[in-house]
């Protein structure tokens, strides 16, 4: 019913209008470079806003947080709240004034060879198709686009209320409730922490090892310390440093059921991108047993869930804090650059791919690791993009130049 419009970009098109799109956007504005943003929902930053719960602190202290040439406020705290954050984002997007095509989602993306430049096919909400066409790509949808939804044996029949973790809010909805919450990481453990808040009775699930770690050493944020450390010694190393303080504050973990990795927390970061866990508080919930621990998932039948130790726990709704996974295999058509799990493959340039291809926020290293290859991306578009525009100035005689931006 609607005709395709093509609109050719003279400049990137970047998709997604989360941290990691604005903060190369605002990289390009600063050098006078244009470009199209594209965002499926109709905010920027749609997983902070839509995607997170209430009591959602940065996990970080605000200065590896904050985004190229942006600091925070002076006035925000050490963890600014979500809240916060949303603000930052909402203020950083005005002071560079990006202004995002919103409500149009990308269904494919595909190099044409003939033409040498980028296909971008998208459907806004109200039905109506778009193709752009442009020299450069940045895929900056993230490592958490779209949530993962494990299939567990019998959960259809359970009967009760099942929410992914990204629809969880608040424990107000969960008050006396018995509720099982699939997963260990930060999210599950901030869960677990918030619905005993609400007088709610949490059993988490751990089913594989993890590393726990205080949010704060001696005052310093853990983080901060290990940064510090790697600046001297080796990785290995920090790691038994940070394993030993870890020991200290909080104690033996393993008797709550809590067993730890045989790889160090940062080597299992870097090596399978797995975060360790930072604890604001659900570890004094597991001791007093107001969190209930629990090993993996056999099966759910109706108001119950059997555990692979065959204990059996009657529930009344479960919470999947089951993580998240990029969405990239389903509409960028690229297999050189781009692996099947949809993270960029292992290169010395994890942001750069051929062909004016770019991935931005896919490093596994927050909000710092995107921030830094958003500098990268706009740098580096911005060269061959002054490099062109100069050459196509010396073709064309004084009286006639002319300059078509988007």
């Amino acid at each position: 019913m609607f005709p395709r419009r093509c609109v050719w970009v003279n400049g990137p098109v970047i998709v997604g209008a989360g941290p990691s799109g604005l903060a190369v956007a605002a990289g390009l504005k600063d050098q006078g470079v244009p470009f199209v943003i594209l965002e499926r929902s109709d905010c920027i930053a749609s997983l902070w806003q839509k995607r997170t719960y209430d009591r959602l602190k940065l996990h970080l202290p605000k200065q590896f947080c904050q985004l190229p040439n942006f600091p925070f406020p002076d006035h925000y705290p050490e963890y600014p709240s979500k809240r916060q954050f949303i603000e930052y984002l909402e203020s950083y997007a005005k002071t560079f004034d990006i202004d995002p095509r919103f409500n149009e989602c990308v269904q494919s993306a595909k190099y044409d060879e003939v033409c040498r430049f980028w296909r971008v096919r998208t459907v806004a909400n109200g039905g109506e198709e778009v193709e752009y066409l442009c020299q450069w790509l940045v895929v900056a949808t993230g490592e958490n686009a779209e949530r993962v939804m494990p299939e567990i044996e019998g959960l259809k029949d359970f009967g009760g209320d099942v929410i992914h973790a990204c629809d969880y809010k608040s424990g107000e909805s969960f008050r006396g409730k018995r509720v099982l919450v699939v997963g260990c990481g930060n999210s599950g453990m901030e869960v677990s922490l918030d619905l005993c808040n609400y007088d709610a009775k949490p059993a988490m699930v751990v089913r594989n090892s993890v590393h726990v770690l205080p949010r704060e050493i001696f005052g310093k944020s853990t983080f901060e310390l290990a940064i510090f450390m790697l600046k001297w010694l080796p990785l290995w190393l920090v790691d038994k440093i940070m394993l030993v303080l870890a020991w200290m504050i909080l104690g033996n973990m393993e008797k709550y059921g809590l067993k730890r990795p045989a790889l160090g927390p940062l080597e299992l970061k870097n090596n399978h991108g797995k975060t360790p866990v930072l604890d604001i508080g659900a570890l004094e919930k597991i001791r007093s047993r107001e969190i209930q621990v629990v090993p993996g998932i056999n099966r759910f039948s109706c108001g119950a869930v059997e555990l692979v130790n065959g204990e059996k726990l009657e529930i009344d709704s479960v919470v999947l804090a089951t993580g998240y996974k990029s969405n990239t295999p389903y509409w960028l058509q690229e297999t050189e650059f781009f692996s099947k799990n949809g993270f960029p493959k292992a290169s010395p340039n994890g942001w750069k791919g051929k062909a004016g291809l770019y991935a931005v926020g896919f490093t596994r290293r927050g909000l710092s690791g995107a921030s830094a290859d958003a500098i990268k991306i706009s740098q580096d578009i911005g060269k061959i993009w002054k490099d062109d525009l100069n050459k196509k100035k010396q073709k064309v005689p004084n009286h006639r130049r002319c300059i078509s931006t988007f």
